[in-house]
């Protein structure tokens, strides 16, 4: 009956009317489940677009002084539809739209590599991103990151491309693209680093001298406008240890590694729960064990995240919320140390991306929406593991998928009433 259901394109249209028609829904009636969106949009992201709608020039200079986070290009790419007579609604639904390419996208990248699957089920998976918290409130309330991850998700596309013809042409196409990324949500910049370590394997040497001339040449903008201008938007001030203190960049690994970790296996959750994985995670156990022990000791003493800050991901909050203490936060922790070692263990390009992950977040704050739905995509193109291969071999398995996402909205929804 699943199998019937899942080949049938109609089923298919059906599922992506309905996902679509709920979205708008939310856009009708303000849903916010990352409930932080919409004071974003009224906060920081809705005064560049107006401002620089009146004076592009004037709000470029003042930048930092906008408490955003994110670079200033989108937001003023927006302004210019104001400055055209376009509503303040109008423009967030031509952003909704616009982010709908995100899932097009990641199909297009599914298609790459698993070539073998049905259309219709790679569609099927795709559109899980419409239940992603995050997707649904950034889509909703306009915010930079969506779009910067839609052409991240391009110069993934183009490296699959890469790997699978040897063309250099996808080379540039995927540099270009995470140039783009980066310029307009800074944090993708550092993916630079899983990109050119798996170019350094197969390349020639005056081919990466070639790419990495391209790559500093096309980030000099970026570093006269930061540095030279001295318009550092990227030390906007975020919640300290109390609601008096305004901190903003942190290299707290501890804290990172701790709460990424717990991220990072949070949305693992749906694929893990599987009988072949379990075996030969157990199997493994004793090669690692030893490892996460020393690590999760390591990071313990410097531990010091504080509900202050905001955000720290599921297990963090669930923790502090029925214990008011990180106990069951660092149950989760150890075992998400014990998951990332296991994959790193299998393959070093997944310690690479987790370590990419890792570095991504400079700021004190770590928001669960820096990964979602990033950790999806990432795992169903880069990421090296027979769990996607598991995943594919019942068809079941999406609606377990559909069914952890709806769970998410609804833990959203639970936090979002309570606290």
């Amino acid at each position: 009956m699943i199998d019937k259901l899942l080949n049938n394109y109609r089923y298919t249209i059906s599922l992506s009317f309905i996902l679509y028609s709920s979205l708008v829904v939310g856009f009708i009636f303000g849903e916010d489940l990352n409930f932080g969106a919409t004071m974003d949009w009224h906060g920081t992201n809705y005064p560049v677009i107006k401002d620089s709608a009146v004076n592009l020039k004037k709000t470029l200079l003042n930048y930092e002084n906008y408490g955003h986070r994110h670079s200033p290009l989108y937001p003023v790419f927006l302004g210019q539809f104001l400055k055209l007579g376009f509503s303040y609604d109008y423009i967030r639904f031509i952003h909704l739209n616009i982010s709908l390419l995100l899932i097009y996208i990641f199909y297009k990248c599914l298609i790459l590599k698993f070539s073998e699957i049905s259309k219709n089920i790679l569609i099927t998976l795709s559109l899980v991103i419409f239940l992603s918290p995050t997707f649904r409130s950034l889509a909703i309330w306009p915010d930079s990151r969506i779009i910067g991850l839609i052409f991240f998700t391009l110069s993934i596309y183009e490296y699959l491309k890469f790997k699978q013809n040897n063309s250099n042409i996808h080379v540039w196409k995927n540099l270009i693209y995470l140039i783009i990324s980066s310029y307009i949500s800074p944090n993708f910049s550092v993916f630079i680093i899983y990109f050119f370590y798996n170019y350094l394997k197969i390349s020639n040497l005056r081919f990466l001298i070639n790419i990495s001339i391209f790559s500093a040449i096309m980030s000099l903008p970026a570093f006269y406008y930061i540095f030279i201008l001295d318009i550092n938007f990227l030390t906007a001030n975020t919640p300290g240890t109390n609601n008096k203190e305004l901190i903003g960049l942190s290299y707290n690994l501890s804290n990172k590694i701790l709460i990424i970790g717990s991220i990072f296996m949070f949305h693992m959750l749906p694929f893990i729960i599987n009988k072949e994985f379990l075996n030969d995670f157990f199997q493994n156990l004793k090669k690692i064990i030893l490892f996460t022990i020393i690590l999760f000791i390591l990071c313990l003493p410097f531990f010091n995240y504080s509900t202050n800050f905001t955000g720290g991901g599921v297990f963090f909050q669930i923790s502090n919320f029925f214990l008011n203490d990180n106990f069951i936060f660092y149950i989760f922790s150890f075992l998400s140390l014990m998951l990332i070692l296991y994959f790193s263990y299998k393959n070093l390009n997944n310690f690479l991306i987790i370590f990419v992950l890792i570095l991504s977040n400079v700021q004190n704050t770590i928001y669960h929406k820096y990964y979602d739905p990033l950790i999806l995509i990432l795992f169903f193109t880069v990421f090296y593991s027979s769990l996607s291969g598991y995943f594919f071999k019942k068809n079941i398995n999406l609606f377990y998928l559909y069914g952890f996402y709806f769970g998410f909205i609804l833990l959203r929804i639970i936090k979002n009433s309570v606290i």
